[in-house]
């Protein structure tokens, strides 16, 4: 074996990994601190925020920040987020996701909101793998229980994959969005950390690296994880 030719090799694969992130843009950027922002924004204030059970349990988090509302009425894409999933306390790097067309736009006031959805097993998260998951369909999907003492009123809630939320002019709510569709933001995943790596290479197996924008979302995510206990990436 030609060691000068494998050091060339692995130099320049490090390489590779090294400028995987370069291309990230202002929009991507921008859209991983709105989500930041999100969750920071339910700490700490406990008759609002999603249920500390509910944290212990769940798989993954998806962030969808500032969806308009007359996205909801006149269809099209609905909005677009970042999701992240744990592996024992640590947290993945950060996937883009879009949230595309459904019908319960009538649901939801005010003129803009935030989303949260909780995905509460591993059933959730693969499913969360797929091209395209339509809540309450291919995915089971409830309107998530608030409140840090809160504990889930439904059945609906004790057997639903995903769990949802919404924030509108400083409320938060569950809210259900059956009718919707997740899928990945394949032009965002694809810049952020190259064409060939899929969502499952960054959700489930962990093989690349968040870029250092990413690390106020996940900083929001692990202070929110066991009632703002802290864990390492």
């Amino acid at each position: 074996m030609n060691i000068k030719l494998v050091g060339t090799a692995l130099t320049l694969a490090l390489f590779g990994a090294a400028t995987a992130h370069a291309a990230i843009t202002s929009t991507e950027r921008d859209r991983l601190q709105a989500a930041a922002n999100v969750l920071t924004s339910l700490h700490g204030t406990p008759d609002k925020d999603i249920p500390s059970y509910l944290w212990d349990r769940a798989q993954c988090v998806v962030v969808i920040p500032s969806v308009k509302k007359a996205a909801f009425i006149f269809g099209g894409e609905y909005g677009k987020g970042v999701v992240t999933c744990r592996n024992g306390n640590t947290w993945s790097a950060p996937a883009f996701m879009q949230l595309e067309k459904g019908s319960w736009g009538a649901q939801i006031g005010g003129e803009e909101i935030d989303l949260v959805l909780l995905v509460m097993n591993r059933d959730g998260m693969n499913k969360l793998l797929q091209d395209k998951v339509s809540l309450g369909a291919g995915a089971s999907a409830a309107a998530g229980p608030v409140g840090r003492t809160t504990t889930a009123s439904t059945d609906g809630q004790f057997s639903a994959q995903i769990l949802s939320y919404s924030r509108s002019n400083g409320l938060f709510a569950g809210v259900d969005l059956s009718g919707g569709a997740l899928a990945p933001d394949n032009d965002a995943n694809h810049d952020v950390y190259g064409p060939q790596v899929t969502p499952r290479q960054i959700l489930v197996d962990q093989t690349v690296m968040a870029p250092p924008e990413a690390e106020p979302f996940l900083t929001s995510v692990r202070n929110e994880f066991a009632g703002g206990a802290t864990s390492n990436n």
